[in-house]
C-alpha cells in the first residue's frame, strides 16, 4: 500500500513542476475543448440525451445477468464462442490455450483499455507471441515502451515534435518528418502485420444483447482490419459494456463521438454478430468473446458504486479534471486514469491500496458536469474515501486530528483561545507535509465571533 501510494505522490510531483508536459496536454486538451462544441451541435437537447443513456445504461446494468445470457445465446448461434473469465488469469489463460491451438506466432491488436488491464502484451511477450498495436497512438506508445497515458487518445502527452523523435530512434525516420508522413510510414508497417498475424485481438465499446453482436467505434480503420484479415477473432470485453437493444447505438454512438473526440459521429463504426457465415465472402473462421469480470461485480454489489458501471469510456472526465491535467495519466499508476479511474480502481483492485486515488480530487464536479451518461463521478469519489475509513483505512494522525478538530468545533472557546499564533503552529508546523506544496497560513488574531461580540458591547 505505501510504495504504491508513494509511487503515486512521486511521480504526481514531478508532472505537476513539468512546464513542458503541462504546456503539451494543456495544448491537446484546448483543441478537444474547441471540438466539442461542434459535436454537441447536432443534439436537440443535450441533457435529455445524456439522461436517456444513463437510464438505458441503467436498465442494462440491474439485469446485467439476463443480458448477457441473451448476449451468449444470441453470439454462440452464429458460431462464435464465448468464454466468461472471473478475473485476468482466466481470460489470459484462456488467449494463450488459443494462441497455443492456433500455433501463433503474431497478433495484431486494435486498442482496447481492458486488454492494457490484464497485460495482454506482456503475456503475449513472455510465450514468444509478436503482440502489435495498431491504432496510432497505441502503436507510437509501444514503440516508446510506456502504457497509454489516456482512455481514448493513448499519446497525448507527446507533441508531432516528439513523436518525430520517436519514429527516428526506432524505425530510422527523419527526424523532421511531418505528421502525415510518419502517418504513412506506420501504415506501410502495419500493412504487413495484418497479413502475417494469425490472431487480431479486438475489444468492443458496447456489447448488444438483443441482436448478439458487439459494435466497435474508431476513426483509423485499424480495429476492422484486425478483425478481418486474421482467421481468428479474438474480442476482450468488460462484462459492463453491455447494451439492451442495437437500437440504442443511434443514441450512444453519437454521444461517444461528441464527449470523446468532439465529433458528430465516428469515421468507422462497425456491428460484428459473429465468425464469417458459410455465405459470406469475408471474415474470420472463428470468433472468442471473452466476458471479462476482473472485479467489475464488486461494484455491481455495491448500491452506491454501482453508477460507475455506466461508464462508456468516453475521456470526458480526464479532459476537465484539473488534477489530471497537472499530474498526466501515468501517475496515477493503473489501467484507468483521472476521475473514473479514481472511483473504479479500488473496487477493481483493492481499497487499501488504492483508496489514495479518491483523494487525489478537488471535488470541483467538472467530472460530473461533462460526463456523457450523467455519472455523479465527485460524489462517488466522496463515497469512496467514507468507504476506505469505515473499513478502517485511515491513518492514525488524521483520525486524532479530526477527533481534536470535532472537540473544538462543539465548544467556541476553544476555538477562540486558538487564535492567532496556535492555529499558525499547527498548520504551518505540525500537520506534516502542508508547506511542501503550499505558502504559510496565517490565521487572524481574531475570530469572526469575537469581533462580533466586540462589536455588539460598542453598540
Amino acid at each position: 500500500m505505501k510504495e504504491t501510494e508513494a509511487a503515486f505522490f512521486a511521480k504526481s510531483t514531478i508532472k505537476a513542476a513539468n512546464k513542458d508536459h503541462r504546456r503539451k496536454i494543456n495544448f491537446n486538451i484546448g483543441k478537444y475543448n474547441a471540438a466539442v462544441p461542434n459535436g454537441k451541435s447536432q443534439f436537440l437537447d443535450l441533457n435529455l440525451a445524456r439522461e436517456k443513456a444513463k437510464n438505458l445504461k441503467w436498465k442494462a446494468i440491474e439485469t446485467l445477468d439476463k443480458q448477457l445470457e441473451t448476449f451468449e445465446a444470441k453470439m454462440t448461434k452464429r458460431g462464435a464462442k464465448v468464454i466468461w473469465a472471473e478475473d485476468a488469469q482466466q481470460a489470459l489463460d484462456a488467449i494463450g490455450k488459443i494462441c497455443d491451438e492456433q500455433s501463433c506466432q503474431s497478433v495484431v491488436k486494435s486498442k482496447s483499455m481492458v486488454t492494457e488491464e490484464i497485460k495482454l502484451n506482456e503475456f503475449l511477450a513472455q510465450k514468444g507471441i509478436e503482440s502489435v498495436e495498431t491504432d496510432l497512438g497505441e502503436y507510437i506508445q509501444q514503440l516508446d515502451g510506456e502504457p497509454p497515458y489516456h482512455i481514448v487518445t493513448p499519446a497525448m502527452h507527446k507533441s508531432k515534435e516528439d513523436v518525430a523523435k520517436l519514429f527516428a530512434r526506432k524505425l530510422h525516420t527523419d527526424p523532421k518528418a511531418t505528421p502525415e508522413e510518419l502517418t504513412l510510414i506506420a501504415r506501410e508497417i502495419l500493412r504487413e502485420k495484418y497479413v502475417n498475424a494469425e490472431i487480431g485481438i479486438t475489444g468492443a465499446n458496447f456489447m448488444i444483447a438483443d441482436i448478439g453482436g458487439i459494435a466497435i467505434t474508431e476513426n483509423e480503420g485499424n480495429a476492422r482490419l484486425s478483425c478481418a484479415f486474421p482467421k481468428t477473432h479474438i474480442v476482450v470485453v468488460g462484462i459492463e459494456k453491455i447494451i439492451p437493444s442495437v437500437t440504442d447505438l443511434k443514441i450512444f454512438w453519437p454521444l461517444l463521438s461528441t464527449f470523446g473526440t468532439g465529433q458528430k459521429l465516428t469515421v468507422y463504426n462497425s456491428i460484428i454478430t459473429g465468425p464469417r457465415q458459410p455465405y459470406e465472402n469475408d471474415g474470420p473462421e472463428n470468433m472468442i468473446v471473452i466476458l471479462l469480470d476482473n472485479g467489475r461485480t464488486n461494484l455491481l454489489a455495491n448500491e452506491k458504486l454501482r453508477e460507475s458501471m455506466y461508464c462508456i469510456r468516453c475521456g470526458a472526465c480526464l479532459n476537465a479534471c484539473p488534477v489530471y491535467k497537472n499530474i498526466g495519466g501515468h501517475s496515477y499508476g493503473t489501467t484507468y486514469s483521472g476521475p473514473i479511474g479514481a472511483v473504479i480502481t479500488p473496487h477493481l483492485k483493492n481499497m487499501k491500496e488504492w483508496k489514495h486515488l479518491s483523494y487525489a480530487s478537488s471535488l470541483c464536479g467538472n467530472c460530473t458536469e461533462v460526463c456523457a451518461v450523467k455519472i455523479n463521478l465527485h460524489e462517488l469519489l466522496l463515497e469512496n474515501r467514507h468507504e476506505s475509513i469505515d473499513e478502517g483505512l485511515g491513518k492514525f494522525p488524521e483520525k486524532m486530528a479530526w477527533k481534536m478538530w470535532k472537540q473544538a468545533m462543539l465548544r467556541r472557546k476553544w476555538m477562540n483561545m486558538a487564535n492567532g499564533n496556535m492555529k499558525n503552529k499547527v498548520v504551518n508546523s505540525l500537520i506534516k507535509g502542508w508547506k511542501k506544496h503550499r505558502g504559510e497560513m496565517h490565521f487572524p488574531k481574531k475570530s469572526f465571533n469575537e469581533m462580533w461580540k466586540e462589536q455588539s458591547k460598542q453598540k
